[in-house]
């Protein structure tokens, strides 16, 4: 006789597909755009019917709102980390600071190439019908690194701070999206030089 499922397996079994699921959008809507992919796209990369997709995250709507919070959580984290670092930095090395916080976004957005990809589908008016998301995520990370900046180099005007995390963002993300890995540590000197003009310290004025 066969034993019956335990409800904890049947759980795991659960969250393991809704992760299949989720891991095979991320890649899509990165790849594709949201008007790119279907949902019978999803299913058969994470190796489910379209039926089960359903069940488990809803429809494609709610799938990509599912995986635009998760790229902004791990975005979150990662900029969280790297202003920790800049502001013990800051006081005594301004220039070395913000060169520090450069490299850290652009390890993550190689690491996670998945984030910047989805932002670039967006600002090309993928997901159009989504509105909301960059005022709900982008704008207070931008907001908390501006405000960094600001505060530890006297004389920055906050516009032109705000210029300059803007001016990374867009750099990283267009060369994260080229994966030209040969190219990284030549990118990065070129991104250190960037950083140092557009806040106008260290030598980059």
């Amino acid at each position: 006789m066969t034993e019956p499922s335990a409800p904890g397996a049947a759980q795991n079994q659960a969250e393991l597909s809704r992760e299949r699921i989720v891991s095979a959008a991320t890649a899509l809507f990165a790849e594709r755009g949201y008007d790119g992919t279907t949902t019978r796209m999803i299913a058969g990369a994470a190796g489910l019917n379209v039926a089960t997709v359903a069940y488990h995250v809803g429809g494609k709507a709610d799938l990509y709102r599912e995986v635009m919070r998760r790229a902004h959580e791990a975005e979150r984290a990662a900029v969280a980390g790297a202003l920790r670092e800049f502001g013990a930095r800051a006081g005594a090395d301004p220039a070395g600071a913000a060169v520090g916080f450069a490299d850290r976004y652009l390890d993550f957005c190689l690491e996670r190439p998945d984030v910047p990809a989805l932002w670039m589908r967006r600002w090309l008016a993928d997901a159009a019908e989504f509105a909301g998301l960059e005022e709900e995520y982008t704008r207070p990370l931008l907001e908390s690194v501006r405000d960094a900046l600001a505060a530890a180099l006297p004389g920055l005007p906050p516009e032109r701070a705000e210029l300059a995390v803007w001016s990374v963002l867009w750099t990283v993300h267009g060369f994260c999206r080229s994966m030209i890995r040969a190219q990284v540590p030549r990118f990065r000197e070129h991104l250190h030089g960037l950083v140092l003009r557009e806040l106008g310290i260290g030598g980059g004025r």
